[in-house]
C-alpha cells in the first residue's frame, strides 16, 4: 500500500514560493517529512491538484526573474528525487508551463523551442535515468538505513545535505542542495569515506540551463572530520542548485 504525502508537497511548495532571502526561517518546511518519512510508504507527489483553480503552475509559483524561476524548479524537482519515497510529477510540469492545466488543451509543446524550457526537460530526462540506474534511489525507499542526514542546521546558508544508500555498501550517494542564490565556494561537508567523488548531476550544469557552477566532474574527499563523519569535501555549491556525488570503487 502506498500514501500520497499530501503534507510534504504542501511543505515543499510553501518553501519554494519564498523569496530565498526568508528561506532561513523556514526550513523546518523542508525538513520536517522525514520525521515520519518511513512510518508509512510514501509517494511524494506533484499533482495536478496544484496546477489549477487559480492556483498557478509549478514554474509560475517560483520566485524571483525567469533565470531564478527555473533554477528554482530544477531544485525542487531534485529534492523530490533525493528524498525518500516513490515520485509522482503530473505532465507538463517538466516542461516547465507557464499556465496552469486545462484538461481542454494540449500540453505547450512549442515551449521547447526555448532554451531553459528544454534544459528543465533534460534535467527530468536525465533525473529519471539515474533514478533507473542508481539503486540508493529507490531500494531503500522505506528503510531507515537508506537515509542518512549529513547536515540540516545550517540554516543561515540554506543549505542542506543528506546520504542515500542501496543494499550494496557500493551503491551510496551524497545529495547536497544550495536554497539561495548565492553560490557557496569551499563549502565542506562530511562524507562516508575517502576518495573520489564523482559528479553525476549538477541541476546548475549549462546544459540545463544554469550558470554552470560545479567541479568538472568530480572532488577529492580528505581524511578530515566533519558532519560526524569520518571525512569531508569541500566543494562550489551552485546557486539555487544540486549536486548528486557518488563515491568511485577501487
Amino acid at each position: 500500500m502506498f500514501k500520497w504525502n499530501m503534507g510534504w508537497m504542501h511543505d515543499m511548495l510553501s518553501f519554494m514560493s519564498k523569496d530565498p532571502i526568508h528561506r532561513r526561517f523556514h526550513m523546518d518546511k523542508l525538513t520536517f517529512a522525514l520525521l515520519y518519512a518511513f512510518h508509512e510508504n510514501f509517494i511524494l507527489p506533484l499533482s495536478h491538484d496544484e496546477v489549477v483553480h487559480g492556483k498557478a503552475s509549478l514554474l509560475s509559483k517560483m520566485p524571483g526573474d525567469n533565470w531564478r524561476k527555473f533554477a528554482n524548479l530544477r531544485l525542487l524537482f531534485g529534492y523530490m528525487y533525493g528524498e525518500p519515497g516513490k515520485k509522482t510529477l503530473f505532465m507538463g510540469g517538466e516542461l516547465g508551463q507557464w499556465s496552469e492545466w486545462n484538461h481542454e488543451e494540449q500540453l505547450p509543446w512549442d515551449l521547447l523551442q526555448y532554451d531553459l524550457h528544454t534544459g528543465l526537460q533534460r534535467l527530468v530526462r536525465d533525473l529519471n535515468r539515474l533514478y533507473l540506474s542508481e539503486p540508493a534511489f529507490y531500494e531503500l525507499d522505506y528503510d531507515v538505513s537508506g537515509f542518512e542526514w549529513i547536515d540540516f542546521r545550517d540554516t543561515d546558508a540554506s543549505v542542506v545535505s543528506f546520504i542515500r544508500r542501496g543494499r550494496s555498501s557500493g551503491e551510496t550517494l551524497v545529495f547536497v542542495f544550495n536554497f539561495t542564490p548565492l553560490p557557496r565556494i569551499d563549502y565542506r561537508i562530511g562524507v562516508p569515506k575517502e576518495g573520489y567523488y564523482r559528479e553525476l548531476l549538477n541541476s546548475d550544469a549549462a546544459c540545463y540551463g544554469g550558470s554552470d557552477v560545479g567541479h568538472g566532474g568530480g572532488v577529492l574527499a580528505d581524511p578530515q572530520p566533519w558532519h560526524n563523519q569520518p571525512c569531508s569535501v569541500s566543494l562550489r555549491l551552485p546557486p539555487l542548485g544540486m549536486l548528486i556525488l557518488k563515491p568511485e570503487t577501487v
